[in-house]
């Protein structure tokens, strides 16, 4: 999407991501199990808005319009109607048009579509927010509930875990189509549990993965679908975690940037956006992100830049497959060549195109509806100093998101410029 109205991130909050080994969640092997709770979704909700608001100097009375991307609070929390739970979090939104926007794990990335779109027609302060909680379920009862991002009827009975075995699906087909091993997969997921260990934010910030135990299974790392043809290709370090987490942030116009007394140097630029969406009772070959790349031709083609442009960027790695394909489908690298700019190192921090800096789905955690907000919130940390023991050591001038929904059905891509 062209955008004729400037339009510009400055800044925002995202809580720590938490569940299952992070330090500070509360489970049945907790010694504080029974003592204290972990935070509810409205407490993610209210954080998440409340410091966006803080760390921007912006209130609430100032903010026209707001959006929350959340894919499924109904099951994990009995909680739908999140546009009213936003306001709540945040009264000065109080009888202003709020509303939740869901597309599975892209969720996020449509509720900042949203935010630019309202932008172009005129809209000067918006809040874009996410939220999701998905440790209130077993890891079997939330598989179901995650499945609803597939064609229910035809996929759900792959394995009890769905999406598990719909990327397991994926890696094979890739292997076999271009002879990528296990060790050059699990290198991904090595380099996502390097960048969360300096993340303070990061689900995954207390523990550690070496190549040999994710390259291989083992009592560490098992392969743990029921399907016989498909376990052999998903191992738990190639998953995304279950976390629950928010994120929010300010966007703003031109004439929002003066009203709210920022300047362009305290502010990211939005230059591009692109949102493309495949067809969910059908399947393309599966060795490629098909609606993605179609997604970042358009975008390459309305910023007039290429992939050789960016400078930094946070890619969709619901599972350690996925940002191989990811590279590919944005064009960073060529069919079947992803796997060495992991390998050659090009995609660590230090690297001349650093991915998942702060590390991804993967190490950083994947509350559903948070991720696509935290990616851009992530660009904007990067380019301007923010990041800390993960910070790149020159700041990036371009950066782009890409936050996918489902098995490639729902695709956000956003480029941004860095002004200062």
């Amino acid at each position: 999407m062209a955008l004729p109205r400037r339009v510009f991130v400055i800044g925002g909050h995202t809580t720590p991501f938490i569940g299952k080994k992070h330090p500070d969640f509360i489970w049945k092997r907790h010694p504080d199990f029974g003592k204290r709770t972990n935070p509810t979704l409205e407490d993610y909700i209210t954080a998440a808005a409340q410091g966006a608001l803080d760390a921007t100097g912006t209130t609430a009375d100032q903010v026209e319009k707001a959006w929350i991307g959340n894919f499924v609070g109904e099951l994990f929390s009995s909680q739908g109607h999140l546009g009213a739970a936003l306001v709540g979090a945040a009264p000065g939104l109080r009888y202003k048009p709020v509303m939740r926007v869901e597309g599975a794990c892209a969720s996020g990335g449509l509720a900042f579509a949203c935010a630019v779109e309202s932008i172009q027609a005129g809209t000067d302060v918006t809040m874009v927010a996410g939220v999701e909680v998905q440790t209130t379920a077993s890891a079997r009862t939330g598989g179901d509930y995650l499945a609803r991002a597939s064609h229910y009827a035809r996929e759900r009975g792959l394995d009890d875990f769905t999406f598990p075995a719909l990327f397991a699906r994926r890696t094979k087909v890739y292997r076999d189509a271009f002879g990528v091993s296990e060790e050059d997969i699990g290198r991904v997921s090595v380099k996502a549990y390097a960048n969360a260990n300096k993340n303070p934010l990061a689900h995954m910030r207390s523990v550690t993965m070496d190549l040999e135990t994710a390259a291989g299974e083992g009592p560490r790392n098992p392969c743990f679908l029921a399907n016989e043809e498909l376990n052999p290709y998903m191992k738990m370090s190639d998953c995304s975690q279950v976390s629950d987490g928010g994120s929010a942030m300010i966007v703003v116009s031109e004439d929002g940037l003066k009203r709210l007394g920022k300047t362009e140097a305290d502010a990211i630029e939005v230059i591009g956006l692109s949102h493309a969406t495949g067809d969910l009772w059908t399947d393309d070959d599966e060795s490629r992100l098909h609606t993605t790349a179609a997604a970042a031709e358009r975008l390459y083609g309305e910023t007039g830049l290429a992939a050789s442009d960016v400078g930094v960027a946070e890619v969709h790695d619901c599972f350690t497959i996925t940002e191989l394909l990811m590279y590919e489908a944005l064009g960073f690298a060529g069919p079947g060549q992803a796997a060495a700019l992991v390998r050659e190192g090009r995609t660590d921090i230090s690297g001349d195109i650093p991915v998942n800096t702060g590390g991804g789905l993967v190490g950083f955690g994947h509350p559903v509806g948070a991720t696509g907000v935290k990616q851009v919130l992530e660009i904007f940390r990067q380019m301007k100093g923010q990041c800390g023991a993960y910070q790149m050591p020159t700041l990036p001038s371009v950066g782009l998101t890409a936050n996918m929904g489902g098995n490639d059905k729902t695709v956000v891509l956003g480029m941004y410029r860095n002004l200062g």
